[in-house]
């Protein structure tokens, strides 16, 4: 259904699964054992997995923050996205990673839910792609103190408002890891 031409695969993006994101963050065993879990699947059914990485003044580039965690080791030749806003698109590689590959359809995982998810989500889905959030695979760390709703809360309102988010010509959605079927998703 993607509005992009010519672009019928699918891919699972992987933002800024590092280890100065993740840590602390709610749940962060169990998003990153999802996460996993999604990216061995990828691979054996040949789907491209694409790797999104932040860089900034907390996160600076080379450093032990900076890194993807060490239970998911991006394999060679998988794309590796460096950005520095929080959709993944905003002056980086992806979008040309992804025509590169005939990629329509995303799958999203990753951290965090209230910021570079749910930027990344709009980014692509404005773009043209059809996107479906992994709904037990991102992760966000706790903002209650500046006013924030808790981490559950927000991981469950983005995943309630993108369940039901739509646009013409495009589909979003939501679905648990166990659940995703990425040659599903490449039907007609």
């Amino acid at each position: 259904m993607t509005t992009l031409q010519d672009r019928p695969n699918t891919a699972l993006v992987v933002v800024d699964a590092q280890n100065g994101v993740v840590e602390g963050a709610h749940e962060r065993d169990s998003v990153v054992d999802n996460i996993a879990v999604l990216v061995d699947r990828a691979r054996r059914e040949r789907i491209p997995v694409i790797w999104v990485r932040h860089a900034d003044e907390q996160l600076a580039r080379g450093s032990d923050a900076w890194q993807i965690v060490p239970e998911l080791a991006p394999a060679e030749g998988e794309p590796m996205v460096e950005k520095s806003y929080g959709d993944s698109f905003e002056e980086t590689t992806l979008e040309s990673a992804l025509s590169d590959l005939a990629v329509g359809r995303l799958f999203l995982a990753g951290a965090q839910t209230d910021e570079c998810i749910r930027s990344t989500l709009h980014g692509a889905f404005v773009r043209g792609y059809d996107v479906t959030l992994v709904a037990d695979a991102h992760t966000t760390e706790d903002q209650t103190a500046w006013g924030a709703p808790s981490p559950d809360l927000v991981i469950a309102h983005t995943n309630l408002y993108w369940t039901h988010h739509t646009a013409p010509g495009r589909t979003a959605g939501t679905v648990v890891t166990k659940d995703v079927d990425f040659e599903l998703s490449t039907r007609p």
